[in-house]
């Protein structure tokens, strides 16, 4: 194995992470915050330990192996998470390290599960920096997987970037730097709009910044203590729309901005995004009104902006749903496995694995009929080879039972039932709120800081998508 590439690499990033940490310095500076020092401090300390690792690995081979390349893809969350937990831990408004790494990994990895009790009393750096984290891990994603991920042939983005046929990354330009910029580009021109969007609805700059990073990252970091529940029905229908934009696959979002929405309707995966959407907004929606709570409009809206904030695994909340009832509970509570769509920052097991397992579950009825037909599984028209199915089936069942095993775990932890599941699949769809004790009204301060660790561990996870995180810890991979 080629430690020194690896070191090179990650000095190099290292180096990335405290620019940014500058950035969030000069915030911190403008708005006169307590917390300049720490971010200093921090950024000092990541430069210099990135700049080293940069230079004392100057002449090794540049060559990257699929094995090292596993290793960059997991060690960038952890080590991005670990000196990006500084400034909240030196600034002392997250006294705890466990808990400042927590806040820190479910940034990196736009899960948007919080430990913070008053985030209102925040300094304005560290309100940046929070929200930064989320921003840069969403774009990460998409970047990663067009640097690492193609070159290990795995993980979930593989959908996106060569297996599942459709819009993918190399028929935005064949030559993968390009695409790189293309998808950076559209990264940066939604989160722009939304700015300009929520600064229109009367959000301060600052405030539609930062919402605007956690938006574009499926993220869910809010800079308010109740989320996004006291903001007027204009900005949280905002909201909505580039939650929705965020969660569909980056390749319709190039096609569209391109005039060319014919391609975006005939992609199915697309196709049933928007369909489940509809489905359970306006079951929940129709309970609510039948519950007598709330009016049509606002039944209709909090319906809406939840099963898109669920589904894009965002997190934000206009309602606690918790208080819907049993029936809309349960619903939220399967949309949380959904997750968007592939090529998408959003998490969740994605709707192109839904639609065609339950495509093929379809077909399987149809070949018992006709045992001697070949009737072959299909997306966009296009045949889907056996092994990317193979994949898929994976994928779930070791997603399921990770789901179960974390639930295990943090019931023994003392977590009853309800917030054991909640906390599991709102770490591991990278969501953010659950069900429980760490539903949209509340937050993870009161896990246990072991348990906190094995929900970072999933938080990961589920961001690489199971598969680039497993292969680390199988003894195969550390044979020669």
């Amino acid at each position: 194995m080629n430690k020194k590439v690896i070191f090179h690499i990650m000095g190099i990033l290292l180096m990335i992470e405290s620019f940014f940490l500058l950035i969030s310095m000069l915030i911190s500076l403008i708005y006169g915050g307590s917390d300049l020092f720490s971010f200093f401090i921090s950024m000092l300390i990541s430069a210099s330990v990135g700049f080293l690792s940069y230079i004392l690995t100057l002449k090794s081979k540049k060559k990257l192996a699929r094995r090292e390349a596993y290793i960059i893809c997991f060690l960038v969350w952890v080590i991005f998470s670990l000196f990006g937990s500084l400034p909240f831990y030196f600034s002392g408004h997250i006294p705890f390290y466990t808990d400042a790494f927590f806040e820190t990994m479910s940034g990196f990895t736009t899960t948007g599960a919080s430990i913070l009790n008053d985030i209102e009393s925040l300094p304005k750096g560290l309100l940046f920096w929070r929200s930064l984290t989320q921003w840069m891990g969403g774009m990460g994603i998409i970047l990663m997987s067009l640097a690492i991920l193609p070159i290990l042939g795995i993980g979930g983005m593989q959908l996106f970037i060569a297996e599942v046929p459709g819009p993918t990354l190399d028929k935005l330009h064949p030559r993968i730097k390009e695409t790189a910029k293309r998808l950076w580009g559209i990264y940066i021109l939604f989160t722009f709009l939304e700015v300009i969007f929520l600064m229109f609805g009367g959000m301060s700059l600052f405030d539609s910044v930062c919402h605007s990073f956690t938006t574009m990252a499926t993220g869910g970091y809010s800079n308010y203590n109740t989320s996004l529940i006291n903001v007027s029905p204009y900005i949280q229908s905002v909201v909505i729309i580039f939650m929705f934009i965020a969660g569909t696959n980056f390749s319709l979002s190039f096609f569209a901005l391109n005039g060319k929405f014919n391609k975006i309707w005939k992609n199915e995966e697309f196709r049933y995004y928007f369909a489940f959407t509809l489905l359970f907004t306006f079951v929940i929606s129709a309970v609510l009104m039948q519950n007598g709570k709330q009016s049509l409009g606002k039944s209709f809206l909090d319906s809406l902006f939840q099963v898109v904030s669920l589904m894009t695994t965002t997190g934000y909340a206009t309602a606690d749903y918790l208080s819907w009832g049993h029936f809309p509970i349960v619903i939220c509570f399967i949309v949380m496995f959904f997750g968007g769509s592939a090529g998408s920052t959003g998490g969740g097991i994605k709707i192109v694995r839904i639609l065609l397992i339950l495509k093929n579950s379809a077909l399987e009825l149809k070949r018992l009929i006709h045992p001697s037909a070949i009737i072959p599984l299909r997306l966009n028209k296009k045949v889907v080879r056996p092994e990317i199915f193979t994949n898929i089936l994976a994928f779930l069942v070791l997603y399921i039972l990770i789901f179960v095993m974390g639930t295990l775990a943090m019931s023994i932890l003392g977590s009853d039932l309800d917030t054991a599941m909640g906390a599991t699949i709102a770490s591991l769809g990278n969501i953010g709120p659950g069900i429980g004790d760490v539903g949209p009204m509340s937050n993870f301060s009161e896990i246990s800081f072991v348990g906190k660790w094995i929900l970072s561990l999933l938080m990961l996870m589920g961001r690489l998508e199971l598969f680039t995180v497993l292969v680390i810890f199988s003894p195969y991979f550390w044979k020669k």
